[in-house]
C-alpha cells in the first residue's frame, strides 16, 4: 500500500521545507495503485459518490477524487523534502495546501478544512500500519502548512484547536 500523505507529513514534520512543485502536471501515464468508490464532498456540502484513484507518479502520489463532473487532485512528493498539495487545473499549476487532517474513527481524510473530504479506509489503514502503536486511541491527526508549504504545526485529538477538529 502506498506511504499515506499525513504519515509522510507527521514523520517528517522537522525536515519539510518548499512549497509543492512538482515539474509536471497529473498525467494519464501515471500507474493505478487502487480504485476506491467512496464518498467525499466539497466545500463542507452533503457528502456525495465519488470515485479515488491513488496513482504512482514517479516521484509524486496522486489522489485524484471524481465526484461527478468534479475532479480534485491532491499530490504527494517526498523528495526532496515531504510536500503536499492540489492541482489547479485553470493555471495549470500545483497549489500549496493549507491543511490535512484525518479523522480515524471515520476513515475521513480532509484538505484545506473541509474543502475536499473523503471517506478513504485503504489510505487510513496505510497510516495505521506505519503507526502501530502510536496512534492507538488516538482520533484526529491534522497538520498545517503555511504559505510557504512548508509544516507550522500537527497536532492530535485535543492538541488541535477546536476549529480544527473537522
Amino acid at each position: 500500500m502506498p506511504r499515506s500523505p499525513l504519515l509522510s507529513l507527521i514523520g517528517a514534520a522537522a525536515v519539510v521545507g518548499g512549497v509543492f512543485s512538482p515539474a509536471v502536471p497529473p498525467s494519464a501515464q501515471a500507474a493505478t495503485l487502487y480504485t476506491l468508490r467512496t464518498v467525499c464532498s466539497l466545500a463542507g456540502a452533503a457528502p456525495t459518490p465519488c470515485t479515488i484513484e491513488a496513482l504512482d507518479q514517479g516521484t509524486v502520489t496522486l489522489y485524484r477524487h471524481r465526484l461527478g463532473k468534479e475532479e480534485r487532485t491532491i499530490g504527494i512528493s517526498e523528495e526532496p523534502y515531504v510536500r503536499m498539495g492540489l492541482w489547479d487545473p485553470a493555471s495549470r499549476s500545483w497549489k500549496a495546501l493549507s491543511s490535512a487532517s484525518a479523522r480515524l474513527s471515520t476513515n475521513t481524510v480532509c484538505f484545506n478544512g473541509t474543502d475536499l473530504c473523503a471517506v478513504n479506509p485503504n489510505y487510513l489503514n496505510s497510516l495505521r500500519q506505519e503507526k502501530g502503536a502510536a496512534l492507538n486511541g488516538r482520533d484526529l491527526i491534522r497538520v498545517t502548512f503555511g504559505s510557504d508549504g512548508r509544516i507550522n504545526a500537527y497536532c492530535y485529538d485535543d492538541g488541535c484547536p477546536s476549529s480544527s477538529a473537522r
